[in-house]
């Protein structure tokens, strides 16, 4: 029999839960955002005790990001889990680049969700902390990670919590800590990268005359503005304008600057009153040399730091913690082929780099406040409207369906790959199927042998419908975040 199309990391085994001691299967997770929260999650999936540091002592009631993306509506849902953020969100269905007047259809998009789903990140975290607490993590907050200690079988945790300082031991530590990390700058990860020279503002307002749609996007020479509904009665005005192309730190930013600023852009205050949260933010690009260094990784914020364009930050990184946890799991079960974990970084720190490389050329289309620079943008947003190919790439990379790792140069073109919700004829869809967190061997053509993984779920029968690259395919391995780890041909089969 030919060898298979395969993916170098393909081949995890069974989860000794039975023979694993419990110290020897503990990771500590830093940070209870969204990042640490479904890492968490994804961890207690896989048989490992989680404890999840938070300094905090409670929730964060702002929400610095409002939007989910369809790539992490998938995780959601092969876990489960999408039906509350589905519930609640407001479906919009389209995206935006630069916000250039043509947006993004995410109508094209093959994916069960072809929308951007508006919920405050406040509510996100609520939803991801119920879903952690069920699969039985720790969730410990106002307890302050003050240093690590690295030796050869663990790391050990220095934390000052509610009742004094304390130690706790850990197989691995993943900061999911932010920006200002604790745990990369305890790690000693370098984190290169720009400065700021652009600050953005936001303002969540209570507005007497509201706009008449619920989104609203503005982009004059006077600056760019957005401006979105939020439960409780809040509007939110997010922007930027030429005086805020400065590198210097502006200040703090006042009710009184906000409305200025609105009404600079737009011409009106809407009735703007009762400023609920007031902020700036800043365009420093940043990525982490590395996103492991022995015991200690990094997720999130902690590892890829950029303006907010488009809403993909949290979404790349709950994308970092899909990939993380199942890899970190079957390490810390001691059942991982060799270099698994290793793989993290070599698959996400690329999707780091681009994600800061299309938030950095974002930011310079938006700021683009010349007559040139308006040329600009009217020329690629006519072409977005104008050429499908070309707008259905940028959607791609904006949902996060468009996410293929690295395989082998002879692997099949699936390989490494998201694969679609596929719907089998036995009735059952494949992101039911990767529910309980495994590898899934389909079995498309009849006779596959699970010969990698020997707790793969196996399900046999043909999809119901044949997607664009799957001709010929006889059975496919899909990883635990829902990516192809390898293919069989019918030729090779």
């Amino acid at each position: 029999m030919d060898q298979p199309h395969s993916h170098p990391y393909a081949h995890p085994h069974a989860h000794p839960y039975a023979h694993a001691q419990p110290q020897d299967r503990h990771v500590v997770i830093v940070g209870a955002g969204p990042v640490g929260l479904w890492l968490a999650a994804e961890l207690r999936l896989g048989g490992v005790r989680v404890t999840v540091l938070e300094q905090r002592a409670t929730p964060s009631p702002h929400s610095r990001a409002l939007t989910l993306h369809p790539r992490t509506l998938e995780v959601l849902a092969c876990r489960g889990v999408v039906e509350p953020f589905l519930a609640e969100g407001l479906r919009l269905p389209d995206g935006h680049f630069a916000s250039l007047d043509n947006r993004l259809d995410f109508a094209v998009l093959d994916t069960p969700y072809p929308f951007t789903l508006a919920i405050p990140q406040a509510r996100t975290e609520e939803l991801l902390a119920e879903h952690a607490h069920a699969a039985g993590a720790d969730i410990r907050r106002g307890h302050r990670v003050t240093a690590l200690t690295e030796y050869a079988s663990g790391v050990r945790v220095s934390v000052t919590g509610p009742q004094g300082p304390y130690e706790t031991e850990a197989a691995y530590v993943v900061g999911c800590d932010g920006t200002r990390s604790t745990v990369r700058d305890a790690a000693g990860i370098g984190f290169p990268g720009s400065d700021a020279t652009v600050w953005g503002w936001l303002g969540d307002v209570v507005l007497a005359a509201p706009p008449a749609r619920p989104v609203v996007s503005v982009a004059t020479p006077r600056g760019g503005l957005m401006c979105v509904p939020l439960p409780g009665g809040v509007h939110r005005f997010v922007g930027h304008t030429p005086q805020d192309v400065r590198q210097d730190w502006p200040g703090e930013l006042t009710f009184e600057e906000l409305r200025a600023k609105v009404v600079r852009i737009t011409g009106e205050d809407f009735g703007m009153r009762d400023p609920r949260w007031l902020s700036r933010y800043g365009n420093a690009a940043r990525q982490a040399e590395t996103y492991r260094r022995g015991r200690v990784l990094l997720a999130g914020d902690a590892a890829h730091m950029h303006f907010p364009a488009g809403g993909v930050g949290l979404n790349v990184g709950v994308q970092d913690a899909a990939n993380l946890g199942w890899k970190l799991a079957a390490t810390v079960r001691g059942d991982a082929p060799e270099g698994l974990l290793d793989t993290y970084h070599r698959e996400r720190h690329p999707v780091g780099a681009e994600l800061l490389r299309t938030t950095r050329a974002q930011t310079a289309l938006m700021t683009a406040y010349s007559g040139d620079g308006a040329a600009l943008r009217s020329l690629l947003s006519d072409t977005i409207a104008a050429v499908p190919e070309f707008s259905r790439r940028l959607a791609e990379g904006l949902s996060g369906l468009g996410v293929a790792y690295p395989a082998d140069g002879d692997a099949h073109p699936l390989t490494g790959r998201r694969a679609p919700n596929l719907r089998l004829a036995s009735g059952a869809e494949l992101f039911g199927l990767l529910r309980a967190g495994r590898h899934v061997l389909l079995d498309l053509a009849g006779g596959a042998q699970a010969d990698g993984p020997s707790d793969v779920i196996v399900h046999e029968g043909p999809p119901t419908e044949v997607p664009a690259g799957w001709a010929g395919v006889a059975s496919v391995l899909i990883r635990p975040d829902g990516h192809v780890a390898r293919v069989r041909t019918r030729e090779a089969a």
